[in-house]
């Protein structure tokens, strides 16, 4: 994994590397970003290929203007904290296909609407994803964690329930930079103040139906 520089201490990488201009910068980044397994901030790629943080930042930009204009099968984008290539959005039926036909390990409905839950009621509990899907989802909750796609966030002050959000590789995933970017399909999902009086309900309902001790 490559070490998180900040400004100051990559400021000076580059100096003592001769003939590192544009022509040979642009190719050393395109050839580390083809192997990284995930997205690199400029000040990583800086010291990945020894080169001045500011010069690496105008190659980037560069990069994805002439992909851009050349009409590739990629993008770069910043996106999810750092640099990634992308398959272009016009081939996405085509990468699409190609998916579905090879991946084995895809998400279920299940799965992928318990993530949607999460990912607009954040930080949010087991119990109420629950409740809005009328099922339970403990097993898909773990399925999700384990996939790195949602994390704990600590736990609720009411009732102690573990609290749940996305993480930056759900971002990285698909392709935004913030939740802010998420479409805006969250009025459609029943409200927290409705869900908490359906949840009493039950638990008072499942109490009167219990035999005295």
């Amino acid at each position: 994994m490559t070490t998180q520089l900040t400004e100051e201490q990559a400021e000076g990488l580059g100096e003592n590397i001769p003939g590192l201009d544009d022509l040979r910068l642009r190719p050393s980044l395109e050839a580390v970003l083809m192997i990284a397994d995930q997205p690199l901030d400029h000040l990583s790629l800086a010291q990945a290929v020894g080169a001045p943080p500011a010069d690496v930042e105008q190659a980037l930009h560069a990069l994805a203007e002439e992909y851009a204009e050349q009409g590739r099968g990629f993008d770069l984008r910043n996106t999810g904290g750092g640099w990634r290539f992308y398959s272009r959005e016009e081939f996405a039926p085509i990468v699409e296909q190609f998916v579905v036909d090879g991946q084995q390990a895809r998400l279920t409905q299940a799965a992928l609407e318990t993530l949607a839950v999460v990912a607009y009621r954040q930080p949010v509990s087991r119990s109420r994803v629950s409740a809005i899907r009328g099922v339970n989802v403990d097993g898909v909750i773990r399925t999700l964690v384990s996939r790195g796609l949602v994390e704990e966030a600590g736990f609720d002050a009411e009732t102690g329930a573990h609290l749940y959000r996305t993480t930056s590789y759900f971002l990285e995933r698909i392709g935004l930079t913030s939740l802010d970017e998420l479409p805006e399909i969250a009025p459609f999902l029943p409200e927290m103040a409705e869900i908490e009086d359906e949840l009493v309900e039950s638990v008072s309902a499942e109490a009167q139906d219990e035999p005295p001790a």
